[in-house]
């Protein structure tokens, strides 16, 4: 019986400012409302961070300087109190067709058996039609957010090229929507 519930949060662009390929812990920086939305969502439900890192296959950074940033991360939000259970991740590219790149379900499949996670009640959040896709392929609810790079996506909603269950300006309004779609 599958009975957590998940929120699969993107990292870059959604927990994280993205300014394009963002590895150095220097660079760090959480964007508004992180904190106060994950506080108020974490009563009912487990953190899995799932996230593209095209830039390890592009050479830009190694799998080392990923595990260093998102560590850095996944310590800071514990320091808040928060827990994210794990972060699963790509390193490859668009083009080499892995089975494990969003919106590709690799990854929620193995968190879905590892963590006992009912799909039907968890949430996928993110700034590009991959994440929202991945959480319409996988069959749970999705928030597609205005931060990072939604904006720019945003026009593709209205083309048909993805369908959000809720769209957010940022990750506490986010958090609240989810609050109010679950009453």
């Amino acid at each position: 019986m599958n009975e957590n519930k998940a929120i699969f949060l993107d990292r870059d662009g959604t927990l994280n400012k993205d300014p394009g390929y963002v590895y150095r812990i220097q660079d760090f920086e959480l964007l508004p409302g992180v904190i106060e939305g994950l506080k108020m969502l974490q009563d009912e439900f487990i953190f899995i961070i799932i996230t593209n890192q095209s830039g390890i296959g592009r050479g830009y950074y190694s799998v080392d300087d990923f595990h260093a940033f998102n560590n850095h991360l996944v310590n800071f939000l514990a320091e808040k109190g928060i827990e994210i259970k794990k972060t699963y991740f790509c390193p490859h590219l668009k083009e080499e067709g892995c089975d494990c790149r969003k919106p590709n379900t690799k990854f929620i499949n193995q968190a879905v058996s590892e963590f006992k996670i009912d799909l039907k009640k968890s949430w996928m959040l993110g700034d590009h039609p991959s994440d929202v896709n991945l959480g319409t392929n996988a069959g749970c609810n999705t928030v597609f957010m205005l931060t990072g790079h939604g904006m720019e996506h945003y026009h593709e909603i209205k083309e048909g090229k993805f369908k959000p269950t809720l769209v957010a300006e940022d990750f506490l309004t986010a958090a609240k929507k989810i609050k109010e779609y679950m009453v």
